[in-house]
């Protein structure tokens, strides 16, 4: 789908939030801010997503999806969904969950380094 693993994480976090700011989007995504500050400048360019100046903090820029990369999110997210239920097929709510929550420490710990 010509989507990298940042675009990706960057698509991902809007999806639910509709207009965030570069930083929390870096947050959103576990990406460094200046990954995520080319990343966006990229998909602006790109048609992916629109940009404005926070009204109550004009240092801010906010992020939103247009209409282009709402569409490639929802394929995306569609194709990620279908991988998703080819790999945990037959395996346990409970499994997943201690999976995540595994992978969930592991994460804390690689972001302290």
């Amino acid at each position: 789908m010509g989507i990298d693993i940042a675009r990706w994480r960057a698509l991902m976090s809007l999806y639910d939030d509709g207009y965030l700011s570069v930083s929390e989007i870096s947050e959103h995504s576990a990406q460094k801010l200046n990954t995520t500050t080319k990343v966006v400048q990229r998909m602006v360019k790109d048609g992916l997503v629109t940009t404005r100046v926070r009204s109550t903090d004009r240092r801010v820029t906010e992020v939103n999806l247009s209409e282009k990369g709402e569409n490639l999110r929802r394929e995306a997210f569609k194709e990620a969904q279908a991988i998703y239920n080819l790999v945990f097929d037959g395996q346990s709510e409970k499994d997943v969950e201690t999976l995540n929550a595994e992978l969930s420490r592991l994460h804390e710990r690689l972001k302290k380094l």
